[in-house]
């Protein structure tokens, strides 16, 4: 059994046990969701999209109505657990709530990125597509580390 990148400590908090490539790996991608969330203001873009997701499929009015109250404080949310695991991304002991912002800021990145990649429920079709594309591979590696470490995270964070 491999070694749990993220363990709850018995004296509260949890260790995060990351390697130095894997957390250049993670460095960028906070900055990349802020810019996305702040100057990417267009209804049209699909991770946006993905993220803000319509409340009424057949009633756009009534969606907006909602999105009016509630975008806002959603962004801050994201952009303070961004914020957080930015602060912390170095860090090897954890509070429950910096992890709690971790798995959000974790859970959006791999939002967005799905979104972009066009990821599906077949995996193995989803690296066929990626065949030969280094850059389309690299990505998909990425979600699949994040995918990863986003279930270390949770099995940490359920573990008593």
């Amino acid at each position: 059994m491999a070694l749990s990148r993220i363990k709850r400590a018995r004296r509260g908090g949890f260790w995060v046990r990351l390697t130095m490539n894997e957390r250049d790996a993670l460095r960028a991608l906070p900055g990349e969701l802020r810019s996305l969330l702040v100057d990417g203001a267009s209804s049209d873009d699909p991770a946006l999209r993905r993220l803000y997701p319509p409340a009424y499929l057949d009633d756009p009015e009534r969606t907006a109505d909602l999105d009016s109250l509630i975008r806002d404080d959603l962004t801050a949310q994201r952009l303070d657990a961004i914020a957080t695991m930015e602060r912390t991304l170095d860090a090897d002991r954890l509070t429950e709530d910096e992890l709690v912002a971790w798995l959000a800021a974790l859970n959006d990145l791999r939002l967005v990125m799905g979104t972009r990649l066009g990821v599906s429920e077949d995996a193995a079709a989803d690296l066929r597509a990626a065949a030969g594309d280094d850059r389309a591979e690299r990505m998909l590696a990425l979600y699949g580390y994040l995918s990863y470490l986003e279930e270390e995270i949770v099995e940490a964070l359920a573990a008593g």
